[in-house]
C-alpha cells in the first residue's frame, strides 16, 4: 500500500508545481501586455516637455488680462429685490500681471456707507482647460469666491459662473459675474444672483474707467 502511496504523492506534487508555473507565466505575460500598453499610451520626455512649455506659456488670453493693467476709478451700483432704486459707492482698482505675465492680479479699495472696503482677485486663463479662473476674497467676510468662464468673442465679454456662501443660511448658491470690455479704458461688470423665488436678478453692477 505504501509503494502505491508515494508514487502518488509525487505525481500530485508534480501538478501543483506545474500549474503554479504556468499561473506564474500567465501572470507575467500580463504583467507584460500590461507594460507595453503603459509603454504605448506614455508620452515620451519630448512630448512631455513641450507639453509644460506650452502651459506655462503666456498667450493671447493673458496678453488680454495685461491690456488692463493701470489704475480703474469704479462706480459701484447695488440692486435689492425690493428697492428700484440703487446704492451707490465708489472705489478704486489696481490690476498688474504677476508670476511674468501669467496671471493678473486686482486689488480693490473703497469706501461703502462709511466702512472701508477693501479686495483682492486673481485671474488667471489656463492653458490646459482653455478657461478663464477667477478668485476673490475682501474684508467684508472670511470666504472666497472660486469660478469660471469663457470668452465671447460676439459680446466682447467674460461671463464666470461659481457659488458663494450664504452666510445666512450657511449653504452655497449660484452665482454669475460678466466683464464687458466696452472699450480699452471702460469696462462694466455685472454680478447676479438668485432671489428667494430661485429667479435670478442684477444685484451689483461696477462701471470702471481707466485713470491711468
Amino acid at each position: 500500500m505504501k509503494k502505491i502511496i508515494l508514487p502518488l504523492l509525487v505525481i500530485t506534487i508534480s501538478i501543483i508545481s506545474c500549474k503554479k508555473v504556468e499561473q506564474k507565466a500567465e501572470i507575467s505575460t500580463d504583467e507584460k501586455a500590461s507594460n507595453e500598453i503603459v509603454a504605448e499610451t506614455m508620452p515620451d520626455s519630448t512630448a512631455i516637455a513641450k507639453a509644460w512649455e506650452s502651459y506655462a506659456t503666456p498667450g493671447e488670453a493673458h496678453i488680454m488680462l495685461a491690456k488692463d493693467t493701470g489704475v480703474w476709478d469704479a462706480e459701484m451700483s447695488f440692486f435689492y429685490p425690493n428697492n428700484p432704486e440703487p446704492q451707490k459707492a465708489n472705489s478704486e482698482a489696481e490690476y498688474k500681471m504677476i508670476f511674468d505675465g501669467k496671471y493678473q492680479e486686482g486689488t480693490f479699495k473703497g469706501d461703502m456707507w462709511g466702512m472701508t472696503f477693501e479686495g483682492k482677485g486673481i485671474t488667471a486663463y489656463d492653458n490646459a482647460t482653455k478657461e478663464y479662473i477667477a478668485t476673490w476674497i475682501d474684508n467684508m467676510g472670511t470666504g472666497m469666491i472660486v469660478s469660471r468662464g469663457k470668452f465671447d468673442k460676439a459680446t466682447n465679454s467674460i461671463t464666470f459662473k461659481g457659488t458663494s456662501v450664504d452666510p445666512v443660511t450657511g449653504k452655497n448658491k449660484d452665482i454669475k459675474e460678466v466683464i464687458t470690455y466696452i472699450d480699452e479704458n471702460t469696462q462694466k461688470m455685472e454680478m447676479f444672483d438668485v432671489d428667494s423665488e430661485g429667479k435670478e436678478f442684477k444685484n451689483m453692477e461696477i462701471l470702471s474707467k481707466r485713470r491711468n
